[in-house]
C-alpha cells in the first residue's frame, strides 16, 4: 500500500453529524468509513465509464438484441418461493 496522505475536506455540520452517526453504527472510525465510501464511489464511476466506452458505437436496439440472445440460452426453470419478488 502506498504512503498515506492527508486530505482535508469541508462539509456542512449536518453531513458531518450523519457521517459520524453512520460510522458509529457500523463500528468504524470516520476515516475508515470515508475511505470505504470514496473507494466504492470511485469504483462505481470507473465502472460506469468503462461500460459507456464499451457500449459506444452500439445502438440501443443492438444492445437489447444481444441481451435477448443471451437470455434465450437460459433454461426455463421453476423459480423457488424464496427467490420470488412479492
Amino acid at each position: 500500500m502506498s504512503k498515506a496522505n492527508i486530505l482535508t475536506i469541508r462539509v456542512p455540520s449536518d453531513l458531518k453529524h450523519k457521517i459520524a452517526q453512520v460510522a458509529e453504527e457500523q463500528g468504524v472510525s470516520i476515516n475508515q468509513l470515508a475511505m470505504y465510501m470514496f473507494t466504492k464511489e470511485i469504483g462505481n464511476i470507473e465502472a460506469g465509464q468503462y461500460m459507456s466506452n464499451f457500449l459506444k458505437g452500439y445502438s440501443k436496439k443492438e444492445i437489447l438484441s444481444g441481451f435477448d440472445d443471451v437470455m434465450s440460452k437460459v433454461k426455463k426453470r421453476r423459480v423457488p418461493n424464496w427467490d420470488k419478488l412479492e
